[in-house]
């Protein structure tokens, strides 16, 4: 067996960016040889990478890419499996990269952006970071002027895109819709299934029991409406002037809301949590 110094594994680390320990093991099972090791620990990068794909990736970042001229934007959705990596320089320029690359292209399908080198990228930093990272979606928004607001922990971005007005107003607008979270953009955007569920739990209420029908619908549309208002972006307070509404806002600029997406790292996203005692054990066991 060859004698595997400390100074051997520091190279290799510095040379591929690994843990010590899967270093020094490399170098065991190469007997020393620090380029057959490079060359075994690359064969079975893309093994490694696949077997971090089942981790949860529920962290991340946000990012956000406006075109000059306000004529669209791009979002993506990149997932980490912790906090300490999304903060992690190496992680958070491959996000730009494929930031830069989606946005060039206004792409929206994840898996065509990344066939080929970007995918190769992402398994590289799978392998050097340690955590699976995974690009979960790409958003484009496109109007008459479009801009967006990332939150300073970059988790949490809104894109907006109005017809007429100007940035400021679409970025305010996107700013609103970070604080408040709209469910749609006018109340006649809202899905009839919801607003049905809404009466049906509206008229199920204590205080509805014993009256006549027509008042019991009287005071459900009333509900309804203010349910509507405080759900329909442009009907909300604006979060910077409460005297007048997002809508009100738009108008007084000379613009109009056309949509709007609001993107936070994770949502949506089941994320399993074990006992710590349990989960080394599990290790342990493998």
């Amino acid at each position: 067996m060859a004698n595997i110094s400390a100074a051997m594994v520091k190279e290799l680390r510095e040379r591929t960016g690994l843990g010590m320990m899967e270093c020094k093991k490399a170098l065991v099972e190469a007997e020393g040889d620090i380029e057959k090791a490079i060359d075994d620990l690359r064969k079975s990068s893309g093994m490694k990478a696949a077997k971090k794909a089942d981790r949860t990736a529920a962290d991340g970042v946000v990012a956000v890419k406006v075109a000059d001229d306000n004529s669209y934007a791009l979002a993506i959705e990149v997932n980490s499996e912790t906090d300490f990596v999304a903060r992690d320089d190496n992680f958070l320029g491959f996000v730009n990269t494929v930031l830069d690359k989606a946005f060039a292209d206004k792409a929206t399908d994840v898996a065509a952006l990344m066939a080929g080198e970007l995918e190769s990228a992402r398994e590289a930093l799978v392998q050097k970071i340690g955590e699976n990272i995974s690009v979960r979606r790409l958003v484009l928004v496109e109007g008459d002027v479009v801009d967006a607001y990332v939150h300073s922990n970059n988790r949490l971005a809104a894109v907006v895109a109005l017809k007429g007005g100007n940035s400021e107003v679409a970025r305010d607008t996107a700013m609103h819709v970070t604080a408040v979270n709209p469910r749609v953009t006018r109340p006649e955007d809202m899905p009839e299934e919801e607003l049905q569920r809404e009466k049906e739990i509206i008229m199920a209420q204590p205080d509805m029991e014993g009256k006549p029908q027509e008042i019991k619908e009287k005071m459900a549309g009333g509900r309804i409406k203010k349910y509507l208002a405080e759900n329909s972006l442009v009907e909300q307070a604006f979060v910077k002037n409460p005297e007048q509404t997002v809508g009100q806002m738009a108008a007084a600029a000379g613009a109009e809301v056309v949509s709007f997406v609001r993107v936070a790292v994770g949502e949506g996203i089941e994320v399993e949590h074990k006992d710590f005692a349990a989960e080394v054990a599990e290790q342990l066991n493998k």
